[in-house]
């Protein structure tokens, strides 16, 4: 059964809740049998992934253009596009069934301001032109750091949406932090006070 819709969930979304709701419906509906979400999130599908994507929505600049690496079932793209319609958002995703949900998404949500490209992110093309990019669930730091930093302009941001484990990443992550010239490495925990858990999320500037 899916969980009933937190309070929080008004305050995080505002005007845009409807179709925070509407996506999240969909997720629910087709995310097991479309290998989305695993047979067990539904019960925690609001609090565990959609607010707890949401809740980093204020940390992007408004008109910024941000990457999402691995999308999958549009965590955390599709949720950050749905709350900051003000900020370009690039999903890159390298499955094609879930490049097709994230498509079919954007369309049924109309979302103006997603883009989604098919591809790894060690696969991306077009040089270190966003503002930031984000990742959620993908991999460990220290694995992350070469996918997502060559992604970002001088002088972006990488926001990573992490577990409780995310001050130990930075530490196992040193040697790749030098590498690709990270400043400020920090956690930010967001959300707090708003949903039962925070979210942490590792900021830090590429240069």
């Amino acid at each position: 059964m899916i969980e009933v819709e937190p309070a929080a969930a008004s305050a995080i979304f505002g005007e845009h809740l409807e179709q925070a709701r509407a996506f999240t419906a969909a997720l629910a509906q087709h995310g097991e049998e479309r290998g989305l979400i695993g047979p067990l999130e539904l019960p925690r599908l609001w609090s565990r992934h959609v607010l707890n994507s949401a809740v980093a929505a204020p940390l992007f600049a408004t008109g910024a253009r941000v990457g999402d690496i691995g999308s999958g079932a549009g965590l955390p793209g599709l949720v950050l596009a749905i709350a900051r319609p003000d900020v370009q958002w690039v999903l890159i995703e390298p499955m094609e069934r879930r490049v097709t949900w994230l498509n079919e998404q954007v369309s049924a949500l109309e979302l103006a301001n997603v883009e989604v490209v098919r591809a790894r992110g060690e696969d991306w093309t077009q040089g270190p032109v966003l503002d930031a990019v984000t990742a959620r669930a993908v991999s460990a730091l220290r694995t992350l750091i070469p996918l997502t930093a060559p992604l970002v302009r001088d002088g972006g941001e990488l926001i990573l949406l992490k577990g409780a484990n995310a001050a130990n990443e930075i530490a196992a992550a040193d040697k790749q932090i030098r590498k690709y010239r990270l400043s400020d490495v920090r956690v930010e925990p967001v959300g707090d006070g708003v949903i039962d858990e925070p979210t942490r999320v590792i900021r830090a500037t590429v240069r």
